[in-house]
Order: structure tokens, then sequence, then C-alpha cells
């Protein structure tokens, strides 16, 4: 079933006018080729926090044959400032149908754009400049909980990833934020208890909503959790304190155990 942008009830108010306007030039872009916009991360785990959060979006497109130029249209209409991004950043995807609708541990992208105020600008074409756990992980968010924009619902058109894969980019996602070259120290931290809910459970939870399900089971994590989420909370990126560089690396150091210890019951299983 396909429809039209969303009830801007669906996504968050401070939102609403961008992703329909954005919508709008991926149509206009992609034309009858378009499958589906689809919004994923805080927006589709109903965690948004307006000058903290990036909006994240996946477009499904049929891609046999998408007119020459299209992505390169797609990419320069929606990069801030000529469409000024309200959020902390956008961070798009465009998939080809027939790959999104397989589960794939690969990145599988025709287009990644990273557009907006506090993201260094980027736009690839091609998906073996990128490390695949960021969108193995993104493709799953949105299987299981991505917000249709426009078009066909989410899992209808974007595969659940394997979770054998899923569990391989969760290690290398802790291996990219042990290093905390880019990252703010709290969203580390929050992004190691996303990756642990979804071993416990096999669903992904917001940020904050995994942070405080860690922090109950885990005692002695609970001072560096709590900082992270305090930090969190402030009105903005630039306000996001600094956590003790130890007590995060000791954290992520049992992530990356507890990921491991998953995909070891996994296979014992």
């Amino acid at each position: 079933m396909t429809r039209d942008f969303a009830d801007p009830e669906a996504v968050p108010a401070e939102l609403g006018p961008y992703l329909q306007e954005l919508v709008h030039r991926t149509h206009t872009a992609c034309g009858p080729h378009l499958v589906s916009v689809v919004a994923v991360g805080s927006v589709a785990l109903g965690d948004y926090r307006h000058g903290r959060s990036d909006v994240d979006v996946t477009v499904v497109v049929d891609a046999s044959p998408l007119p020459e130029g299209a992505l390169s249209d797609l990419a320069e209409a929606l990069a801030h400032p000529a469409l000024p991004c309200p959020a902390a950043g956008l961070e798009l995807a465009v998939y080809d149908a027939d790959f999104a609708a397989r589960p794939s541990g690969e990145c599988g992208y025709l287009l990644d754009l990273n557009t907006g105020w506090s993201l260094p600008e980027r736009v690839s074409f091609d998906p073996a400049e990128s490390p695949a756990f960021w969108y193995v992980i993104d493709r799953s968010v949105a299987h299981q909980a991505g917000r249709a924009l426009r078009g066909r619902p989410a899992r209808e058109v974007i595969a659940e990833p394997a979770r054998a894969d899923l569990l391989t980019a969760l290690r290398a996602s802790v291996r990219e934020h042990s290093t905390g070259e880019g990252h703010l120290s709290d969203n580390r931290v929050l992004n190691g208890c996303r990756a642990v809910q979804y071993c416990r459970t096999g669903r992904w939870r917001a940020k904050r909503r995994a942070a405080e399900a860690v922090a109950a089971s885990e005692e002695r994590f609970r001072p560096v959790l709590r900082a992270a989420l305090h930090s969190y909370e402030r009105p903005s990126r630039a306000a996001a304190t600094a956590l003790p560089t130890s007590d995060v690396r000791a954290f992520l150091a049992w992530v990356a155990d507890e990921v491991d210890a998953a995909a070891r019951a996994d296979r014992a299983g």
C-alpha cells in the first residue's frame, strides 16, 4: 500500500515541514522510481531530541533504470543549506529496492549523504568507501521501527539483516566508539547501551531507554550511565559534558564482551 507524506503528528513538530519538503524533493529527483522514504534513528524510535539528534532517513528506489544524474541531483537538492536542516544534521542513505529487500551484511547504498550544521559534509556513491556496520544497523532499525514518510511501509521493502551480521556490525560499532575519535563521550556510552539491549532482546530501543535498562541491571556502571544521560539531556551537542575517559573505556570494553558472548551463544545454539 502506497501513501503520501505521513500525518505531521507522526513526526516531531520541529521536523514536520522539513521532512515534508525532503520527501517532495526526493520524489522530484526520483519520480516514479521512488518506492519509499523512511525515517529511522531517533525519530523512528520515539526519542528525537531537538538540537541534539540527527535526522536519519532511508530511501528505497527502483534503480533499474534510475535516470542518469538523479542521485547527484538529489544530493544537491537535500544538502544543507540548500534545504536547511533544523536538526543537528541529516544522515540519508539510498538503496536499490532489490538490495534492500534481501538480508545483507554489506553497505549496499547507492547514495550516502551527511549534511547539516553539525555534521561534516559527505556525499558518497561508492559503498566501498564506508564501513558496513552503520548501514546494517540502520536497516535493521528501519525494518523493525521505520516510519514511512512516503510510499510502502518499511517492513515491506527493507529486510532485517541476519542476526550474525548484526552482531558483527555491533562489534565494529563498539570498536569505533572505543577510539573516541569524532564521537561525544555520552553518545559513545548510550550507543553501547543500545548494543547491549539488542543482544539481550533482539529489539532496538531508543538510547535513553536502553541506558535506563542497563543501569537497572548493572550497578557498577550506573555512575557513568547516569552521567551520560545527564549530558545527553543538555540542549545541544556543544553543551555536552565530557565523561571520565577511563570509565567510558571500561564500559565499552564490557559492552564488547557482551556482544562477543552473544555471538558465541548464537553459534553454540
